[in-house]
C-alpha cells in the first residue's frame, strides 16, 4: 500500500545542513541524498513557522490560506491580536469556541474525502483540530492556561524581582521553618477580573537541596529537585459550583539560597481533560499518553520565555529542549509502528527555538554575548542538535519500503539577528505616523500605539515587518483615501528600499513589496499593504512588532534570542531531502502538497499552485 511520511525540522538552516553533510556528519540524511536528492525549499512571505507551514498544507500562497503572521490587527482598534485562531461566543449561555484562523483546504482533508487516512502530529495552526479521517493531534497555535502563547510563572524571595515579558511574578516570604503557603496562577475570571488560583505548599529542605510541593493536585506530593526539570503535576481550577478548569505543569527548581527561586511552566491543557479540543479523536491524547508517556500540549513547548528572562541557565533551556524532542520522537515512532497507508506527518519544532536562543554562541562578535567570549561547548550546541535530528533520520528509514515516499524538510532556515529596526519611529521620522501632544518617539510614546494621533497617520507597522496603511472606510479613523495610497506606497518603498544603518555601514532593509506583487487569493486583502524584507542580521523591532515607537532608528540586539528568520525569504530557503528522484531547481512550499497528492493517486486541490517535483 501506497505510503508518505513527511518529517518536518522547523528552521534547518542550509548552510549549516551543507556543511555538516560535506563532512560526513548527517549519514542519514546523507543516505537520504543519495537515494533521491536534496535542495532548497522556497518559503513564504514572510517566513515564519505558521505561514509557510500552512502553504505545506493547503498548496496556497499566504493570501489562499489567510495567515500572514503571528500577530494581526483589529481595523477597528489598532490592537495587535494573535492571528492563528479566535474564540467566539455567541451568547452567555453557551460556552466559548475555539476558531481555527488558518483557511484553505489542507491536503489531509482532500485525502479524508478520499477515504485515505492521515496521521497529523503537531503541525502549526491545526488548533481547533480538523476532523479528519485518521488522527490529528495540534501543534503551534494551542495556547496555554491563560489563553496566550506561553506564561510561565517566576517565584522568588528577592525584593529585586521585576517581572519579565510574558511571565507573572510571585514574591514568597521564607520563614524560618521552611515552609511556603503560595499558588499557581490560572485563567482569568471573567466576571470579577481575577485570577483563579491552585494552592500548594512548599517544604523547603536546604541539606537536600530539594522542596516537596504538596496540593490537591496529582500527584499530591511532588519532589523537585534543584537544578532538575521535576515530573508533571496536574491540577484543577475550581471556576464555578460544578465546573473545573484542568491543567498540568512541571517545575524547575533554580536555587534555594540565598535567594528561593522557582520556575514554574505555563500551565498546559490536561490530556484527559483538555479546556478546548486539541486532538481528533477526542480519545486521541488518552491513547497517545498511554504509549508514550505524559507530555506537553501548548504550540510553542520550549520554555524560551524562561531563557530570555534569565531564569534559568542555557543547561536547563537545553535539558528542557532534549525532553521535548525525545517526546516527539517517541509519537512518531509508535506510530509509525502502525502506519500501514495514507499520509503521515510530524513536527519538530525544537531545532527552530534552540536556534533562536543560542545563535548568539556562533557569532563572537554578537551583541547578546556582552563581549563575553564564548566556550567551545556552546558554540557546537546547534550542529550537535542537527545531529539528534540526523538520528531521527535513521529511525524513520527503517519503516521506509519500496510504496513509500519519505520526505524531510525545513520551512525555513535561520540567520542571525544582531540588530532591531524602529519602523514605526522611521515613519514617524518621516511624516507617515503622527503622536498626539508633541509627544516625540521614546518611552513616552509607549506601546500598542497608545499615543498615536490617527487623524494625521498615513501609515503604521505591526508584527513582524507588515506596514499598513491608514486607509479611510478600512481603518477605523482612516484618512487616506483609496487614489492617495498608490503615492504613499510608492514613497515609502523609495525611503526604506537599500535603507543602510550608519553605525555598521551595512544595508539593513534590502526591499519592500506590495501586497499585489506577493498574494494572491480570497484572503490576499487581510494582509499587510507593504512587507519589509531586512537584510542578514537585521530585524524589525521587539518594540515595532506590539505597536511601540521608541527613539532612535536602530538598536542592538542584547537578547538571548539572537537568531531569526523574518528577514527577506530570498535568505532562508527551507532544506529538502526526498528518497526519489525529484525536480530540484525551483522547488518551492507549494508543491509538497501536489507532490504528496500525486503519490497517492489523488488529483491537486482547484486552488493549489504548486505542481508535483517528482521527476
Amino acid at each position: 500500500m501506497k505510503k508518505v511520511i513527511v518529517i518536518g525540522f522547523d528552521g534547518l538552516e542550509p548552510q549549516i545542513v551543507e556543511a555538516m553533510l560535506n563532512m560526513g556528519e548527517l549519514p542519514s540524511l546523507a543516505k537520504l541524498k543519495q537515494q533521491g536528492g536534496y535542495s532548497y525549499v522556497s518559503t513564504t512571505y514572510p517566513a515564519q513557522t505558521p505561514v509557510a507551514w500552512s502553504t505545506f498544507a493547503t498548496g496556497t500562497n499566504p493570501g489562499g490560506h489567510g495567515i500572514f503572521d503571528f500577530i494581526r490587527r483589529d481595523p477597528k482598534t489598532y490592537l495587535p491580536d494573535l492571528s492563528l485562531n479566535r474564540y467566539e461566543q455567541k451568547n452567555r449561555f453557551l460556552p466559548p469556541k475555539a476558531v481555527n484562523l488558518r483557511r484553505g483546504t489542507p491536503l489531509w482533508e482532500l485525502l479524508s474525502k478520499a477515504g485515505i487516512p492521515s496521521i497529523i502530529l503537531r503541525c502549526p495552526c491545526t488548533f481547533p483540530p480538523d476532523n479528519i479521517r485518521g488522527r490529528m493531534l495540534s501543534g503551534m497555535g494551542v495556547p496555554d492556561l491563560r489563553g496566550g502563547l506561553g506564561t510561565p510563572t517566576f517565584y522568588s524571595s528577592a525584593e529585586s524581582v521585576k517581572e519579565g515579558e510574558s511571565e507573572n511574578i510571585v514574591r514568597l516570604r521564607v520563614d524560618k521553618k521552611d515552609k511556603i503557603a503560595t499558588h499557581l496562577i490560572g485563567p482569568r475570571n471573567p466576571k470579577t477580573k481575577s485570577d483563579f488560583r491552585f494552592e500548594m505548599t512548599l517544604d523547603l529542605d536546604s541539606m537536600g537541596k530539594m522542596i516537596t510541593l504538596h496540593s490537591e493536585g496529582q500527584p499530591k506530593i511532588l519532589e523537585i529537585r534543584e537544578g532538575q526539570w521535576s515530573g508533571w503535576l496536574r491540577i484543577k481550577f475550581k471556576v464555578g459550583p460544578l465546573q473545573s478548569v484542568h491543567g498540568m505543569v512541571r517545575f524547575y527548581l533554580v536555587r534555594l539560597e540565598p535567594e528561593f527561586e522557582l520556575y514554574a511552566s505555563p500551565i498546559n491543557f490536561d490530556l484527559e481533560a483538555p479546556m478546548f479540543p486539541i486532538c481528533s479523536p477526542p480519545e486521541y491524547t488518552k491513547e497517545m499518553a498511554k504509549n508514550v508517556g505524559v507530555f506537553y500540549t501548548t504550540g510553542m513547548v520550549e520554555d524560551h520565555t524562561g531563557l530570555n528572562n534569565g531564569r534559568f541557565s542555557e543547561s536547563a533551556y537545553l535539558e528542557q529542549c532534549n525532553i521535548v524532542m525525545r517526546e516527539r520522537e517517541k509519537m512518531v515512532l509508535y506510530e509509525l509502528d502502525r502506519f500501514e497507508e495514507g499520509f503521515f506527518f510530524c513536527l519538530f519544532d525544537t531545532p527552530d527555538r534552540l536556534q533562536h536562543m543560542f545563535w548568539r554562541f556562533r557569532e563572537r562578535e554578537h551583541p547578546a554575548n556582552h563581549g563575553k567570549t564564548n566556550s567551545d561547548e556552546m558554540g557546537r550546541i546547534i550542529e550537535d542538535h542537527y545531529r539528534a535530528c540526523d538520528a531521527v533520520v535513521e529511525k524513520v528509514l527503517r519503516y521506509v519500503d519500496d510504496q513509500t515516499l519519505l520526505i524531510f524538510l525545513s520551512d525555513h532556515g535561520m540567520k542571525s539577528f544582531q540588530r532591531g529596526f524602529h519602523l514605526n519611529t522611521w515613519l514617524f521620522n518621516n511624516h507617515y505616523l503622527a503622536l498626539k501632544n508633541k509627544i516625540q518617539p521614546g518611552e513616552e510614546a509607549g506601546d500598542f500605539f497608545r499615543s498615536v494621533d490617527w487623524s494625521h497617520t498615513k501609515a503604521y507597522a505591526l508584527g513582524l515587518g507588515g506596514i499598513y496603511l491608514n486607509l479611510k472606510g478600512r481603518e477605523e479613523e482612516g484618512i487616506v483615501r483609496a487614489e492617495e495610497a498608490n503615492d504613499i506606497e510608492a514613497a515609502i518603498i523609495k525611503g526604506l528600499t537599500r535603507l543602510h544603518d550608519p553605525d555598521q555601514r551595512k544595508v539593513a532593509i534590502r526591499s519592500v513589496l506590495t501586497r499585489d506583487q506577493v498574494y494572491t487569493g480570497i484572503y490576499a486583502h487581510e494582509s499587510p499593504d507593504l512587507i519589509v524584507n531586512f537584510a542578514d542580521g537585521y530585524r524589525v523591532s521587539w518594540d515595532t512588532a506590539l505597536g511601540g515607537i521608541p527613539a532612535g532608528l536602530f538598536e542592538d540586539n542584547i537578547k538571548k534570542w539572537s537568531g531569526d528568520h523574518s528577514i527577506d525569504p530570498l535568505l532562508v530557503p527551507g532544506v529538502l531531502f526526498m528518497n526519489r528522484k525529484f525536480s530540484q531547481e525551483k522547488a518551492n512550499l507549494l508543491d509538497l502538497a501536489p507532490t504528496i497528492l500525486a503519490v497517492l493517486g489523488i488529483p491537486k486541490g482547484p486552488s493549489m499552485e504548486g505542481n508535483s517535483l517528482l521527476i
